[in-house]
């Protein structure tokens, strides 16, 4: 009997999954870029036109955005178990969106309290009160934060009436503004916000390196506040640039001065807002506030700019408006 050794068998080798391949995130990303752009190109034209015409066409389109991103605000409160009062607050939205239609800002601030002592009522007749606090404060703020700062686009679009409500017989033809200098002033604070959240999302993604605030979107650099911020001033003055070619009665009470200056405030007022947004759906702990705009995420995502723009605009030019008379 010989003796042998069996040599072992050898192992077999490692083969370690490969690594997500990047062509697969570039191809994603460019996927969402895509449907980003045709979104876009189908919403700002059909927004804009509509700013422009004004009627109850122009209404009914800020009720729709009011009442899609309450909802959509609504669902996030969910997110984080509290029980809103939904119907009561879009009821409520559509309510302030309405009187700013027919009244005015101040009557829209009566409303919005209204609206806080109908939901302590309305409190106080569910069983379930541990989560009362939660509850109320919850819904009012969503009627606060999209109802009552969106219907700002309404008396901003219907200015000259706005202004002529508070001044009487004052000619304001004196300090250029006419029945239709709303749609320029709209559609000027529309263009700059949006004109800011496209150039900080293209300047981000070429150039970005500092986080601007990394605790609230990581993904928001100071390079494309940046580029956020030049770009609204280019299309500030393209803004006034067209109207001053086509309609220069609509944008006469605007200066040249006066359109980068609030170009520039604006476009800071808008980046707070995103951030304001950004840090509600952080404490959500979603990515998105909705679904409904493809690339874009909810109409909440799109509309966080404006938000604050809107009212910003409509108030400063208010202020404007007291220091021409006064």
């Amino acid at each position: 009997m010989s003796d042998s050794t069996v040599e072992p068998e050898p192992d077999e080798p490692l083969h370690p999954q490969p690594a997500t391949p990047i062509a697969e995130k570039k191809e994603s990303k460019v996927n969402e870029l895509v449907l980003r752009l045709v979104t876009a190109a189908f919403l700002i034209p059909l927004v804009l036109y509509v700013t422009y015409i004004g009627g109850y066409g122009y209404l009914a389109i800020v009720i729709g955005f009011i009442l899609i991103g309450q909802r959509e605000f609504y669902g996030l409160i969910e997110q984080k178990g509290a029980e809103p009062f939904v119907g009561l607050g879009l009821g409520f939205g559509v309510a302030v969106a309405l009187v700013a239609y027919w009244g005015s800002e101040y009557h829209m601030t009566l409303l919005l309290t209204a609206s806080l002592l109908a939901f302590m009522i309305a409190q106080l007749r569910k069983a379930e009160i541990t989560e009362a606090l939660a509850s109320i404060s919850g819904t009012f703020f969503g009627v606060f934060y999209v109802a009552w700062l969106l219907s700002h686009a309404i008396v901003l679009r219907f200015f000259y009436e706005a202004a002529a409500s508070r001044y009487g017989e004052f000619d304001l033809a004196w300090i250029g503004l006419v029945p239709a200098t709303g749609a320029f002033f709209m559609t000027y604070a529309l263009v700059v916000s949006v004109a800011c959240d496209a150039g900080a999302y293209f300047a981000g993604r070429a150039w970005g390196k500092r986080p601007l605030a990394p605790e609230i979107s990581p993904n928001k650099s100071v390079e494309g506040a940046l580029g956020g911020l030049v770009f609204a001033l280019f299309c500030a003055v393209a803004c006034k640039g067209v109207y001053e070619f086509f309609a220069p009665d609509l944008s006469k009470a605007m200066s040249w001065g006066l359109c980068l200056g609030l170009g520039l405030l604006l476009a800071i007022v808008g980046i707070v807002g995103d951030l304001v947004e950004s840090l509600i759906k952080r404490d959500a702990d979603v990515k998105d506030a909705g679904a409904l705009l493809p690339g874009m995420g909810g109409v909440l995502d799109r509309i966080d700019s404006p938000l604050l723009a809107i009212p910003a605009m409509f108030y400063l030019m208010m202020a404007w408006v007291d220091l021409q008379i006064g």
